[in-house]
């Protein structure tokens, strides 16, 4: 005589369901995470640029260098904010990010990055 045993696991409606939430995460993942590395580039780009500049022109100049060996195209040199603080030159930039996801429906991603020790970044977005 056998006993009744409980089944356990998952079921084939709920296999297919988790495997769709899954690549849709998956799918959004690869959208947004090369936007993010851009970013990073930026950020470290215009901490460079800092370092190698005096003038607003000289940091422009190095940062649009930099943008070019990084494949950086969400911002050029002349969309960075440059302005004085405590004695010396901080460079702030910010730009949105639209990621269309299907139909009607995008994401809306909002970048901004200072090398400003008041982490107050550039109140100036520039849409792409």
């Amino acid at each position: 005589m056998r006993g009744k045993h409980k089944q356990q696991g998952i079921s084939l409606v709920g296999l297919i369901l988790a495997i769709a939430v899954l690549s849709m995460v998956g799918l959004l993942a690869a959208k947004v995470l090369p936007t993010y590395s851009e970013y990073r580039s930026i950020q470290s780009a215009i901490v460079k640029a800092k370092s190698e500049g005096t003038t607003p022109a000289e940091i422009i100049k190095a940062f649009d260098k930099s943008a070019e060996v990084n494949y950086i195209s969400s911002i050029r040199g002349s969309d960075l904010l440059i302005e004085r603080e405590e004695g010396g030159l901080e460079v702030s930039f910010a730009y949105d990010k639209k990621i269309p996801l299907a139909g009607p429906a995008s994401l809306l991603l909002e970048y901004a990055g200072t090398t400003s020790k008041s982490g107050q970044a550039a109140a100036k977005p520039k849409t792409e």
